[in-house]
Protein backbone atom coordinates (compact mmCIF):
# COMPACT_ATOMS: atom_id res chain seq x y z
CA UNK A 1 0.00 0.00 0.00
CA UNK A 2 1.20 3.63 -0.95
CA UNK A 3 -0.15 6.43 -0.08
CA UNK A 4 2.33 9.36 -1.40
CA UNK A 5 1.30 13.18 -0.56
CA UNK A 6 4.48 15.13 -2.26
CA UNK A 7 6.07 18.46 -0.51
CA UNK A 8 6.65 21.72 -1.46
CA UNK A 9 8.93 22.43 -3.56
CA UNK A 10 9.03 24.90 -6.35
CA UNK A 11 11.01 24.08 -9.84
CA UNK A 12 11.10 28.22 -11.66
CA UNK A 13 11.68 26.11 -15.68
CA UNK A 14 8.07 24.59 -15.02
CA UNK A 15 6.46 27.17 -13.76
CA UNK A 16 7.41 28.82 -17.12
CA UNK A 17 6.69 25.86 -18.75
CA UNK A 18 3.21 26.45 -17.69
CA UNK A 19 2.91 30.09 -18.30
CA UNK A 20 4.37 29.51 -21.91
CA UNK A 21 1.83 27.12 -22.63
CA UNK A 22 -0.78 29.32 -20.90
CA UNK A 23 -0.33 31.85 -23.37
CA UNK A 24 0.03 29.43 -26.77
CA UNK A 25 -3.04 27.67 -25.74
CA UNK A 26 -5.15 30.81 -24.64
CA UNK A 27 -7.81 30.52 -21.51
CA UNK A 28 -9.64 27.22 -22.15
CA UNK A 29 -13.33 27.77 -24.29
CA UNK A 30 -16.25 27.26 -22.06
CA UNK A 31 -19.42 28.37 -22.43
CA UNK A 32 -20.82 30.93 -20.29
CA UNK A 33 -22.96 29.02 -18.80
CA UNK A 34 -20.77 27.02 -17.08
CA UNK A 35 -18.33 29.87 -15.40
CA UNK A 36 -18.92 32.02 -12.39
CA UNK A 37 -17.11 35.17 -12.19
CA UNK A 38 -16.35 35.69 -8.82
CA UNK A 39 -12.64 36.21 -6.75
CA UNK A 40 -11.04 33.19 -5.70
CA UNK A 41 -8.13 32.47 -3.11
CA UNK A 42 -5.13 33.32 -5.07
CA UNK A 43 -2.88 32.13 -2.12
CA UNK A 44 -4.76 28.80 -2.39
CA UNK A 45 -3.02 26.16 -4.89
CA UNK A 46 -4.84 23.65 -6.05
CA UNK A 47 -2.80 20.19 -7.16
CA UNK A 48 -2.78 20.63 -11.06
CA UNK A 49 -1.29 24.15 -10.34
CA UNK A 50 2.15 21.96 -8.72
CA UNK A 51 3.48 20.62 -12.00
CA UNK A 52 6.21 20.53 -10.53
CA UNK A 53 5.23 17.56 -8.68
CA UNK A 54 3.74 15.94 -10.83
CA UNK A 55 5.32 16.18 -14.36
CA UNK A 56 9.04 14.14 -13.62
CA UNK A 57 5.89 11.27 -12.56
CA UNK A 58 3.92 11.50 -16.35
CA UNK A 59 7.53 11.88 -18.58
CA UNK A 60 7.60 8.83 -20.73
CA UNK A 61 4.31 7.53 -19.24
CA UNK A 62 0.93 6.89 -21.22
CA UNK A 63 -1.79 8.98 -19.37
CA UNK A 64 -5.41 8.66 -19.63
CA UNK A 65 -7.24 11.35 -17.42
CA UNK A 66 -10.17 11.18 -15.64
CA UNK A 67 -11.47 15.06 -16.27
CA UNK A 68 -14.21 17.83 -16.84
CA UNK A 69 -14.42 20.98 -16.67
CA UNK A 70 -13.01 22.28 -13.63
CA UNK A 71 -9.89 19.91 -14.22
CA UNK A 72 -8.24 23.24 -14.66
CA UNK A 73 -4.56 25.00 -14.41
CA UNK A 74 -5.42 28.49 -12.97
CA UNK A 75 -3.35 31.44 -14.22
CA UNK A 76 -3.04 35.09 -12.87
CA UNK A 77 -5.22 33.86 -9.95
CA UNK A 78 -4.81 37.57 -8.12
CA UNK A 79 -7.69 39.02 -11.10
CA UNK A 80 -11.13 39.70 -10.62
CA UNK A 81 -11.94 36.56 -12.84
CA UNK A 82 -8.67 34.36 -12.77
CA UNK A 83 -7.39 32.78 -16.37
CA UNK A 84 -7.35 29.10 -16.70
CA UNK A 85 -5.81 26.22 -18.62
CA UNK A 86 -7.42 23.01 -19.49
CA UNK A 87 -5.24 20.16 -17.96
CA UNK A 88 -5.51 17.87 -21.00
CA UNK A 89 -4.62 21.19 -22.85
CA UNK A 90 -1.42 22.11 -20.58
CA UNK A 91 -0.42 18.46 -20.59
CA UNK A 92 -0.57 18.13 -24.46
CA UNK A 93 1.24 21.44 -25.04
CA UNK A 94 4.14 20.10 -22.87
CA UNK A 95 4.15 17.12 -24.66
CA UNK A 96 2.59 14.72 -22.21
CA UNK A 97 1.52 11.09 -23.88
CA UNK A 98 -1.99 11.91 -23.10
CA UNK A 99 -3.98 8.80 -24.66
CA UNK A 100 -7.48 9.19 -23.45
CA UNK A 101 -10.24 10.80 -21.75
CA UNK A 102 -12.99 9.62 -19.03
CA UNK A 103 -15.76 11.22 -18.74
CA UNK A 104 -18.14 11.06 -15.33
CA UNK A 105 -21.59 12.21 -15.07
CA UNK A 106 -22.37 15.71 -16.67
CA UNK A 107 -19.45 14.63 -19.35
CA UNK A 108 -15.96 16.31 -20.08
CA UNK A 109 -17.45 19.56 -20.79
CA UNK A 110 -20.06 19.78 -18.15
CA UNK A 111 -23.08 20.26 -20.29
CA UNK A 112 -25.09 16.85 -19.73
CA UNK A 113 -27.91 16.92 -17.37
CA UNK A 114 -27.77 15.40 -14.02
CA UNK A 115 -28.73 11.89 -14.93
CA UNK A 116 -28.78 11.44 -18.23
CA UNK A 117 -26.60 8.92 -20.08
CA UNK A 118 -22.86 10.60 -21.03
CA UNK A 119 -21.45 8.70 -24.25
CA UNK A 120 -18.44 7.98 -25.71
CA UNK A 121 -17.01 10.03 -28.02
CA UNK A 122 -13.82 12.11 -29.07
CA UNK A 123 -12.98 15.55 -27.84
CA UNK A 124 -13.70 18.20 -30.44
CA UNK A 125 -10.59 20.07 -29.36
CA UNK A 126 -7.88 18.03 -28.94
CA UNK A 127 -9.03 14.57 -30.65
CA UNK A 128 -8.99 12.52 -27.38
CA UNK A 129 -11.15 9.32 -27.50
CA UNK A 130 -13.64 10.06 -24.43
CA UNK A 131 -14.71 6.98 -22.39
CA UNK A 132 -18.34 7.46 -20.97
CA UNK A 133 -17.97 6.65 -16.95
CA UNK A 134 -21.36 7.35 -16.62
CA UNK A 135 -23.21 5.42 -19.50
CA UNK A 136 -23.75 1.61 -19.76
CA UNK A 137 -20.76 1.26 -17.16
CA UNK A 138 -19.41 3.82 -14.50
CA UNK A 139 -16.61 1.30 -13.97
CA UNK A 140 -13.95 1.40 -17.09
CA UNK A 141 -13.08 -2.07 -18.41
CA UNK A 142 -9.70 -4.11 -18.79
CA UNK A 143 -9.71 -2.93 -22.67
CA UNK A 144 -10.71 0.75 -21.69
CA UNK A 145 -7.47 1.16 -19.75
CA UNK A 146 -4.94 -1.37 -22.05
CA UNK A 147 -2.12 0.83 -22.68
CA UNK A 148 -2.09 3.60 -20.27
CA UNK A 149 0.97 3.35 -17.47
CA UNK A 150 -1.02 5.83 -15.15
CA UNK A 151 -4.30 7.33 -14.65
CA UNK A 152 -5.00 11.06 -13.35
CA UNK A 153 -7.96 11.52 -11.28
CA UNK A 154 -8.45 15.82 -11.17
CA UNK A 155 -12.22 16.70 -10.40
CA UNK A 156 -13.82 19.37 -8.48
CA UNK A 157 -15.72 17.96 -5.78
CA UNK A 158 -18.58 19.53 -3.47
CA UNK A 159 -18.24 16.97 -0.21
CA UNK A 160 -21.85 15.49 -0.31
CA UNK A 161 -22.21 11.41 -0.35
CA UNK A 162 -24.45 11.42 -3.22
CA UNK A 163 -22.64 13.92 -5.49
CA UNK A 164 -21.54 11.01 -8.05
CA UNK A 165 -17.98 11.98 -8.56
CA UNK A 166 -16.63 9.88 -5.49
CA UNK A 167 -18.33 6.98 -6.51
CA UNK A 168 -16.31 7.32 -10.12
CA UNK A 169 -12.96 7.91 -7.94
CA UNK A 170 -14.47 4.26 -6.43
CA UNK A 171 -14.37 2.65 -9.61
CA UNK A 172 -11.35 4.60 -11.04
CA UNK A 173 -9.22 3.10 -8.36
CA UNK A 174 -10.61 -0.79 -8.45
CA UNK A 175 -10.52 -0.78 -12.28
CA UNK A 176 -6.92 0.68 -11.75
CA UNK A 177 -6.17 -1.92 -8.82
CA UNK A 178 -7.31 -4.88 -10.52
CA UNK A 179 -4.56 -3.87 -13.77
CA UNK A 180 -1.99 -2.61 -11.58
CA UNK A 181 -2.01 0.81 -12.57
CA UNK A 182 -1.11 3.42 -10.48
CA UNK A 183 -3.58 6.54 -9.44
CA UNK A 184 -2.16 10.19 -9.38
CA UNK A 185 -4.47 11.95 -7.48
CA UNK A 186 -4.71 16.12 -8.46
CA UNK A 187 -6.54 17.07 -5.12
CA UNK A 188 -8.87 20.47 -5.02
CA UNK A 189 -10.62 22.10 -1.66
CA UNK A 190 -14.20 20.80 -0.75
CA UNK A 191 -16.12 24.13 -0.56
CA UNK A 192 -17.74 21.75 2.04
CA UNK A 193 -15.27 20.61 3.89
CA UNK A 194 -15.53 22.58 7.08
CA UNK A 195 -17.96 19.96 8.77
CA UNK A 196 -19.42 16.45 8.89
CA UNK A 197 -23.18 16.12 9.27
CA UNK A 198 -26.21 13.89 8.11
CA UNK A 199 -27.42 10.11 8.15
CA UNK A 200 -24.53 8.08 7.72
CA UNK A 201 -25.10 5.53 4.81
CA UNK A 202 -26.42 1.78 5.83
CA UNK A 203 -24.80 -0.21 3.53
CA UNK A 204 -27.67 -2.39 2.49
CA UNK A 205 -28.69 0.84 0.46
CA UNK A 206 -25.93 1.08 -1.85
CA UNK A 207 -25.93 2.48 -4.40
CA UNK A 208 -23.84 5.10 -7.39
CA UNK A 209 -25.33 7.80 -5.31
CA UNK A 210 -23.12 6.70 -2.07
CA UNK A 211 -21.44 3.67 -1.79
CA UNK A 212 -19.93 3.80 1.36
CA UNK A 213 -20.83 3.98 5.20
CA UNK A 214 -19.97 7.78 5.34
CA UNK A 215 -22.32 10.71 6.56
CA UNK A 216 -23.93 12.37 3.77
CA UNK A 217 -21.78 15.44 4.62
CA UNK A 218 -18.41 13.74 4.77
CA UNK A 219 -16.17 17.06 5.49
CA UNK A 220 -12.38 15.57 2.97
CA UNK A 221 -10.85 16.17 0.03
CA UNK A 222 -10.57 14.19 -3.08
CA UNK A 223 -7.65 13.06 -2.20
CA UNK A 224 -8.10 12.78 1.42
CA UNK A 225 -11.72 10.70 0.53
CA UNK A 226 -9.51 8.21 -1.47
CA UNK A 227 -7.07 7.49 1.03
CA UNK A 228 -9.94 6.30 3.11
CA UNK A 229 -11.08 3.83 0.26
CA UNK A 230 -8.05 2.37 0.53
CA UNK A 231 -6.93 2.39 4.60
CA UNK A 232 -11.25 1.24 4.76
CA UNK A 233 -10.57 -1.51 2.05
CA UNK A 234 -13.85 -0.35 0.30
CA UNK A 235 -12.25 -1.65 -3.15
CA UNK A 236 -13.52 -5.48 -4.23
CA UNK A 237 -12.06 -8.13 -2.65
CA UNK A 238 -10.11 -5.65 -0.63
CA UNK A 239 -7.60 -4.58 -3.23
CA UNK A 240 -5.25 -1.52 -2.78
CA UNK A 241 -4.96 0.82 -5.85
CA UNK A 242 -1.66 2.29 -5.91
CA UNK A 243 -2.53 6.24 -5.65
CA UNK A 244 0.11 9.51 -4.96
CA UNK A 245 -2.03 12.56 -4.15
CA UNK A 246 -0.69 16.16 -5.12
CA UNK A 247 -2.00 18.10 -2.28
CA UNK A 248 -3.32 21.71 -2.30
CA UNK A 249 -0.81 24.15 -0.87
CA UNK A 250 -2.40 26.95 1.49
CA UNK A 251 -5.37 25.06 2.39
CA UNK A 252 -7.44 23.42 5.66
CA UNK A 253 -10.45 22.51 6.49
CA UNK A 254 -11.34 25.49 7.93
CA UNK A 255 -10.34 27.92 4.97
CA UNK A 256 -13.39 29.62 2.39
CA UNK A 257 -13.23 28.84 -1.11
CA UNK A 258 -15.70 30.12 -4.12
CA UNK A 259 -15.30 27.82 -6.80
CA UNK A 260 -14.50 29.63 -9.88
CA UNK A 261 -16.14 26.98 -12.96
CA UNK A 262 -19.63 25.00 -12.14
CA UNK A 263 -18.88 21.45 -10.76
CA UNK A 264 -22.04 20.95 -12.30
CA UNK A 265 -24.57 22.02 -14.26
CA UNK A 266 -27.17 22.99 -11.35
CA UNK A 267 -24.72 24.50 -8.82
CA UNK A 268 -24.23 27.99 -10.60
CA UNK A 269 -22.99 29.76 -7.33
CA UNK A 270 -21.53 29.59 -3.40
CA UNK A 271 -25.39 29.92 -1.91
CA UNK A 272 -26.15 26.83 -4.25
CA UNK A 273 -23.10 24.83 -2.72
CA UNK A 274 -23.60 25.92 0.30
CA UNK A 275 -27.35 24.86 0.20
CA UNK A 276 -27.06 21.66 -2.05
CA UNK A 277 -26.33 18.97 0.70
CA UNK A 278 -29.85 19.85 2.53
CA UNK A 279 -31.84 20.54 -0.62
CA UNK A 280 -30.48 17.68 -2.51
CA UNK A 281 -32.23 15.65 -0.58
CA UNK A 282 -35.69 17.18 -2.56
CA UNK A 283 -34.21 14.95 -5.28
CA UNK A 284 -35.78 11.92 -3.59
CA UNK A 285 -39.09 13.58 -3.11
CA UNK A 286 -41.59 15.55 -5.72
CA UNK A 287 -40.87 18.45 -5.36
CA UNK A 288 -38.46 20.69 -7.56
CA UNK A 289 -35.49 22.55 -5.90
CA UNK A 290 -34.74 24.83 -8.17
CA UNK A 291 -33.87 22.81 -11.39
CA UNK A 292 -35.25 24.68 -14.75
CA UNK A 293 -35.20 28.05 -13.34
CA UNK A 294 -31.62 30.27 -12.50
CA UNK A 295 -31.93 29.67 -9.28
CA UNK A 296 -30.96 25.68 -8.61
CA UNK A 297 -30.72 24.59 -5.05
CA UNK A 298 -31.59 28.27 -4.12
CA UNK A 299 -35.35 27.35 -4.20
CA UNK A 300 -37.61 24.97 -3.76
CA UNK A 301 -41.83 24.44 -4.88
CA UNK A 302 -44.60 21.80 -6.19
CA UNK A 303 -47.75 22.68 -7.69
CA UNK A 304 -49.09 20.53 -4.43
CA UNK A 305 -47.18 22.47 -1.65
CA UNK A 306 -49.86 24.95 0.70
CA UNK A 307 -50.05 28.43 -1.42
CA UNK A 308 -51.21 29.76 1.81
CA UNK A 309 -47.89 28.99 3.60
CA UNK A 310 -45.72 29.26 1.28
CA UNK A 311 -46.40 31.94 -1.13
CA UNK A 312 -43.43 31.95 -3.43
CA UNK A 313 -43.94 31.22 -6.82
CA UNK A 314 -42.32 30.04 -9.89
CA UNK A 315 -42.67 27.69 -12.77
CA UNK A 316 -39.71 25.57 -13.80
CA UNK A 317 -39.03 25.32 -17.49
CA UNK A 318 -36.77 23.46 -19.53
CA UNK A 319 -33.20 25.38 -19.32
CA UNK A 320 -29.19 24.44 -19.17
CA UNK A 321 -28.52 21.69 -17.20
CA UNK A 322 -32.57 20.83 -16.86
CA UNK A 323 -34.61 19.30 -20.53
CA UNK A 324 -37.05 17.49 -18.30
CA UNK A 325 -37.10 19.65 -14.50
CA UNK A 326 -40.09 18.24 -12.09
CA UNK A 327 -43.54 20.36 -12.37
CA UNK A 328 -41.95 21.62 -15.85
CA UNK A 329 -44.43 24.58 -16.84
CA UNK A 330 -46.32 24.24 -13.96
CA UNK A 331 -46.73 27.16 -10.92
CA UNK A 332 -44.70 25.66 -8.03
CA UNK A 333 -45.91 27.16 -4.89
CA UNK A 334 -42.71 27.09 -2.38
CA UNK A 335 -40.23 29.12 -0.67
CA UNK A 336 -36.84 31.66 -1.76
CA UNK A 337 -33.91 30.91 0.05
CA UNK A 338 -31.24 32.90 -2.17
CA UNK A 339 -30.33 34.95 0.91
CA UNK A 340 -30.91 31.92 3.28
CA UNK A 341 -27.87 32.28 5.66
CA UNK A 342 -26.48 29.02 6.79
CA UNK A 343 -23.01 27.52 7.34
CA UNK A 344 -21.30 24.38 8.48
CA UNK A 345 -24.49 22.32 9.22
CA UNK A 346 -26.74 20.42 6.93
CA UNK A 347 -30.50 21.25 7.57
CA UNK A 348 -33.46 19.10 7.35
CA UNK A 349 -35.87 21.95 7.90
CA UNK A 350 -36.76 22.58 4.40
CA UNK A 351 -37.24 19.04 3.61
CA UNK A 352 -39.82 18.74 7.00
CA UNK A 353 -41.48 22.15 6.27
CA UNK A 354 -42.40 21.04 2.43
CA UNK A 355 -44.03 17.21 3.41
CA UNK A 356 -45.99 19.33 6.57
CA UNK A 357 -47.05 21.65 3.57
CA UNK A 358 -47.54 19.10 1.26
CA UNK A 359 -51.72 18.97 0.16
CA UNK A 360 -51.60 15.45 -0.75
CA UNK A 361 -48.59 13.47 1.25
CA UNK A 362 -48.77 10.69 -0.57
CA UNK A 363 -47.03 12.36 -3.92
CA UNK A 364 -44.19 13.49 -1.61
CA UNK A 365 -41.98 10.85 -1.64
CA UNK A 366 -40.22 8.96 -3.77
CA UNK A 367 -39.09 6.01 -1.71
CA UNK A 368 -36.60 4.32 -3.41
CA UNK A 369 -34.84 7.40 -4.43
CA UNK A 370 -35.28 9.14 -1.43
CA UNK A 371 -33.65 6.56 0.42
CA UNK A 372 -31.14 6.18 -1.76
CA UNK A 373 -30.22 10.14 -1.01
CA UNK A 374 -30.50 9.65 2.59
CA UNK A 375 -28.64 6.58 2.46
CA UNK A 376 -31.08 5.10 4.69
CA UNK A 377 -34.84 3.79 4.97
CA UNK A 378 -35.49 5.33 8.57
CA UNK A 379 -35.00 9.14 7.45
CA UNK A 380 -38.19 9.00 5.37
CA UNK A 381 -39.98 7.35 8.78
CA UNK A 382 -38.97 9.89 10.97
CA UNK A 383 -40.14 12.43 8.61
CA UNK A 384 -43.55 10.94 8.39
CA UNK A 385 -43.81 10.27 11.67
CA UNK A 386 -43.67 13.97 12.48
CA UNK A 387 -40.31 13.69 14.28
CA UNK A 388 -39.03 17.86 14.38
CA UNK A 389 -35.32 18.34 13.18
CA UNK A 390 -33.50 18.32 16.82
CA UNK A 391 -35.00 14.71 17.19
CA UNK A 392 -33.68 13.17 13.68
CA UNK A 393 -30.53 14.56 14.41
CA UNK A 394 -29.97 13.34 17.55
CA UNK A 395 -30.33 9.58 16.37
CA UNK A 396 -27.45 10.72 13.91
CA UNK A 397 -24.80 11.57 16.67
CA UNK A 398 -23.52 8.34 17.60
CA UNK A 399 -22.28 7.56 14.06
CA UNK A 400 -21.21 10.79 13.03
CA UNK A 401 -18.38 10.54 16.43
CA UNK A 402 -17.17 7.28 15.28
CA UNK A 403 -16.77 8.45 11.43
CA UNK A 404 -14.68 11.82 12.85
CA UNK A 405 -12.47 9.10 14.44
CA UNK A 406 -12.15 6.77 11.30
CA UNK A 407 -12.03 10.25 8.93
CA UNK A 408 -8.96 11.57 10.96
CA UNK A 409 -6.52 8.91 9.55
CA UNK A 410 -6.81 9.75 6.14
CA UNK A 411 -6.41 14.13 7.16
CA UNK A 412 -3.81 15.51 4.92
CA UNK A 413 -4.87 19.36 5.74
CA UNK A 414 -5.80 20.58 9.79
Amino acid sequence: MRFSVFKNTVLLFVLVMISCASKAKGKIELQNEVQIPIEIDSSIIVGANRADLYLPLLQGKRVGIVANQTSVIFTHQETQEPDYIHLVDSLLSLDIDVKKVFSPEHGFRGRVDAGELVKDGVDTKTGLPLISLYGKHKKPSKEQLDGLDVVIFDIQDVGVRFYTYISTLHYIMEACAEQNIPVLIFDRPNPNGHYIDGPTLEIEHKSFLGMHPIPLVHGMTIGEYAQMINGENWLKNELTCDISIIPIKHYTHNTSYSLPIRPSPNLPNDQSITLYPSLGLFEGTNINAGRGTEFQFQRFGAPFLNKASLKFTYTPVANFGAKYPKHKNKLCYGKDLRDEGLHGVMTLKWVIEAYENSNDKSLFFNTNNFTKHAGTATLQKQIEAGLDEASIKATWQDDLEAFKIIREKYLIYN
